[in-house]
């Protein structure tokens, strides 16, 4: 098995080597939090811990990792046997996946000897992040779809393939009814979805050919993609098509002014007598033109949902950190304007109204308040304390916090709720 101890970087394992070397071992907390949500977001997707707690199993020095920070030529021959020795043994805290969180609350903390937590901090940043910021963001179009079908076609458009599957993970927590990602599939039990491309219409003389051919080898999938050449041309031949007995599941529109194209598109397959003939619209789609055709009456049955999703366009970034708020029992604060921390392990406790969620309280780890708490004590001395649920668990998970929300929140508007930190 592939070991990640250098998926790190070099200042992590530089104050490690100080900190055992000036004897800089004691119980050290770090918190990993999101100090401000983005302008574009109303509230963020707990997403990754699962994965984190794989990877974390693979983070470990071998030999070849070793022997490339010996020949640096910085580290001692004693770090070097401490990282030989190396792997997570302390406790770790954490919002589950699939829930709403805000700013200013921990997402996972982590809780060991100072060296061995301060040199995760790459890690639990690169794979929470990513994944927190997806599902941030394919909710949002969950959120305006009215019931409509999503799917995620954004892999080819992902950067790396290792965020084109994760990204398929996210977006399914957050309410996609599946992935065109295939790997995401396999690895993770997502539906998975396709049509064709514009090369598999072209490659045929005449368009209804190709509408026939794909619709022999895949009778229960035949959907066509209908805006190769002339869009309204290709419905009326799609109609044809099924009167000689063609099978026809959908047709696909990926271009052109969408509002006008499915409504004279819609009426074309009902006077045809195709009324069951789904609708899918792909090409440039997320939150806000989903809601402008929606709202538009556009009769729409799907979307397929890629660039701007997968790679959060309107919000790729969230300003998450990692930092240590206790060692030896005693706070640690940082003090610097905008980037305070708040000192000690902490618990969030939700509080409900008539609308939902009407606020969040922030408190030491340990006090009792009347709300809902959020963090869980997910590993303890090394070893995994509680049963992970499953990816459709989590995803039912954040169907139920969604249907909390207050409607203000559900909205593509900027609303802000009320953290209180104590």
């Amino acid at each position: 098995m592939e070991k990640l101890g250098l998926c790190t970087d070099l200042y992590e394992l530089t104050m490690a080597q100080s900190y055992l070397e000036h004897g800089k071992t004691g119980n050290a907390v770090f918190s990993l939090f999101v100090r401000k949500l983005p302008e574009a977001r109303n509230f963020l997707v707990s997403c990754g811990l699962e994965t984190l707690l794989e990877q974390l199993e693979r983070f470990r020095f071998g030999d070849e990792e070793l022997k490339y920070l010996k020949n640096l030529g910085r580290f001692s021959t004693d770090f070097l046997d401490y990282l030989r020795d190396y792997e997570f043994r302390g406790n770790i805290y954490a919002i589950p996946e699939g829930r709403i969180f805000f700013q200013n609350e921990p997402i996972v903390q982590f809780e060991g000897s100072l060296p061995e937590v301060q040199i995760l901090e790459t890690l639990v940043i690169n794979i929470i992040h990513f994944q927190t910021v997806i599902a941030s963001k394919a909710v949002r179009s969950f959120l305006v779809s009215r019931g409509k079908a999503l799917v995620d076609f954004g892999f080819r458009r992902a950067h790396g393939l290792e965020a084109g599957i994760y990204a398929a993970r996210a977006s399914y927590i957050s309410g996609f009814a599946g992935t065109s990602n295939l790997e995401a599939g396999r690895r993770f039990g997502i539906p998975v979805f396709g049509t064709v491309a514009h090369s598999y219409i072209m490659i045929f003389d005449r368009e209804e050919e190709a509408f026939k051919a794909f619709a022999e080898s895949f009778p229960k999938n035949a959907v066509f993609l209908l805006d190769t050449y002339d869009t309204i041309e290709a419905a009326k031949k799609t109609v044809q098509l099924a009167r000689k007995g063609v099978p026809v599941v959908g047709v696909r529109l990926d271009s052109g002014d969408i509002e006008y194209l499915s409504k004279e598109v819609r009426r074309i397959l009902d006077e045809g007598g195709l009324k069951e003939v789904k609708i899918i619209v792909s090409g440039g789609v997320d939150e806000y033109r989903i809601d402008k055709w929606l709202s538009k009456g556009c009769p729409i049955d799907a979307f397929g949902v890629g660039t701007k999703f997968i790679t959060s366009a309107d919000a790729p970034y969230l300003d998450m950190a990692y930092k240590l708020v206790e060692y030896e029992g005693k706070p640690k604060v940082k003090t610097s304007p905008g980037k305070a921390t708040f000192p000690f392990k902490r618990q969030v406790y939700r509080f409900y109204g008539e609308k939902g969620m009407e606020r969040d309280e922030v408190v030491i780890y340990g006090e009792e308040a009347e709300g809902e708490s959020l963090v869980d004590k997910v590993i303890e001395g090394g070893s995994l304390k509680i049963k992970l649920p499953s990816l459709n668990e989590i995803r039912e998970r954040m169907m139920e916090d969604i249907e909390r929300l207050p409607p203000e929140l559900k909205s593509l508007e900027k609303h802000d709720y009320r953290v209180i930190i104590k």
